[in-house]
């Protein structure tokens, strides 16, 4: 896929400026959208993730973030962008075989991290409760 594309190149799909009225997040995520997919930081993937934006085209970057750190800090806690990944319908791994083998590669390796680090057991547990759901 060409990291100069941005999400409405890739889909074929302008949403144009968000509505006047629109939040934070949908003003956000309608920026998001119009920036290329290779100048997207981990956070803002985990946002369109988090939407459900944006699924086929990002989950591949979501995958290349978390292998360099399962348990990555986007914004919220460590762990939040394996969280949104986590959250992404189990349809999308079914038709993506390998995705889906590196996501269990991932999880496992954050399941090891969280072990050896105690100190995370608090604020860890919705990357516990993410990875409880998605086996």
């Amino acid at each position: 896929m060409d990291k100069a594309l941005s999400l409405e190149q890739i889909e074929n799909d302008a949403w144009g400026p968000a509505p006047a009225d629109a939040t934070s997040l949908i003003r956000t995520v309608h920026d998001l959208r119009r920036k290329p997919i290779g100048d997207l930081e981990a956070g803002d993937v985990r946002i369109l993730l988090g939407q459900q934006d944006g699924v086929s085209a990002l989950t591949p970057l979501a995958l290349e973030f978390l292998e360099s750190d399962p348990l990555q800090d986007t914004t919220y806690y460590p762990g939040d962008l394996l969280v949104a990944v986590l959250g992404i319908p189990k349809s999308h791994w079914t038709a993506n075989p390998a995705q889906h083998a590196q996501i269990n590669q991932i999880i496992k390796r954050a399941k090891h991290m969280l072990e050896l680090d105690e100190d995370l057991s608090t604020p860890m547990k919705p990357v516990e409760k993410a990875i409880e759901n998605f086996a």
